[in-house]
């Protein structure tokens, strides 16, 4: 079987590895093995923040919506089971967005939810 030289390929890979940690401090965008195990565990902090970061928008919303509730005189549950009863289906993100940028269809939002809470 012939020998492979793998200069170029083994070259081009770590010129990538290098691009890609170019923000990094100290050895970790200057020698390839630091560079190598600072961009796998870069790569593995963005796939897990990706799904953490949906987690922190909802609590984010949620955060928005009670504010607004409590500015109405009613709780985020109490409002959250309200418009469940009243069978009105609004998102907790359409919902925090209408807290800020609409505060009159969020108030009209809480006086459903609350007719529907006593009645």
């Amino acid at each position: 079987m012939a020998r492979v030289k793998r200069g170029v390929a083994a070259h081009a890979k770590h010129v990538k590895v290098l691009n890609i940690t170019k923000g990094q401090r100290m050895t970790k965008h200057r020698l390839f093995r630091r560079a190598n195990e600072a961009m796998f565990k870069a790569l593995a902090y963005a796939t897990r923040d990706r799904r953490a970061r949906k987690g922190d928008m909802r609590r984010l919303w949620i955060a928005r919506i009670n504010a607004a509730a409590r500015a109405n005189g009613m709780s985020y549950s109490r409002l959250i089971n309200g418009l469940n009863v009243a069978q009105v289906n609004v998102n907790r993100k359409m919902l925090a967005e209408m807290a800020v940028s609409d505060p009159e269809g969020f108030g009209k939002l809480v006086e459903v939810a609350r007719q529907a809470i006593t009645a």
